[in-house]
């Protein structure tokens, strides 16, 4: 490889335990993923937990929204396989006891802040001002005003804007609160990877299975491979 490019392991190894999980995390440890990727969502009374979707019918078989539900209500909520759900014991992580166990790991973390946190951005503050987290951590959104809150609260956190189909490019450069790029792998092209470069944001790509050749010989600007199979693609990497 020409540089050294990190293996974030989405949700934890997501493909190998339930995302999200403490299972999912220690599986990221064990495959020696450079890092986790995790989302936060907020309840109805404010308090973050680790999670991806916007309603819980997923996994938690509860057709209700985060942000409609109490923090009590979450924490009894069991979470997995409809058809093994009532068997297993897993919960949903509150962010104190996921910060607690990256403290004992060390491992970097890409914290997604999710849609639920637009209706309490001033917890997202109150919880940004002691945070103390491993080096190479940062925050990614799909929403700017909360990667403003995270660079206003704690200007040394770096952050990711996570690009759509709708997003300008050309305001790329001008966007002077933003650090990195996140994107889905079908952006792996000449054209985005060239307006990030000239914009002097690197580039971190989602949705990487372990078998795209570009992985073996990246381009300069990409520093971050978000993928749910961090040892099939640290593998794939390494095959000569």
């Amino acid at each position: 490889m020409s540089q050294n490019v990190k293996i974030f392991a989405h949700r934890g190894a997501s493909g190998h335990a339930l995302e999200n999980s403490f299972k999912a995390f220690e599986k990221a440890i064990e495959m020696k993923a450079d890092g986790i990727e995790i989302d936060l969502q907020c309840s109805k009374d404010g308090q973050l937990f680790v999670f991806h979707d916007l309603n819980l019918h997923r996994l938690a078989g509860v057709n209700r929204f985060f942000y409609d539900c109490l923090a009590d209500e979450i924490k009894d909520f069991k979470i997995g396989r409809h058809f093994l759900r009532p068997f297993m014991n897993i919960r949903i992580p509150t962010v104190e006891a996921f910060i607690d166990w990256l403290s004992k790991n060390s491992v970097s973390v890409n914290i997604e802040l999710k849609e639920s946190i637009l209706k309490h951005k001033d917890q997202l503050s109150s919880w940004l001002i002691d945070l103390e987290l491993p080096k190479g951590s940062h925050f990614s959104s799909f929403f700017p005003e909360l990667l403003q809150i995270v660079k206003q609260t704690r200007p040394e956190f770096d952050v990711a804007i996570i690009v759509t189909k709708a997003f300008n490019w050309d305001e790329l450069k001008s966007m002077d609160e933003i650090d990195a790029v996140h994107a889905n792998k079908k952006y792996y092209k000449p054209l985005y990877l060239n307006f990030a470069s000239e914009a002097n944001k690197p580039m971190r790509f989602y949705g990487i299975k372990g078998n795209e050749p570009f992985l073996k010989e990246p381009h300069p600007n990409v520093v971050g491979w978000i993928t749910d199979y961090p040892k099939k693609v640290a593998d794939f990497i390494k095959k000569k």
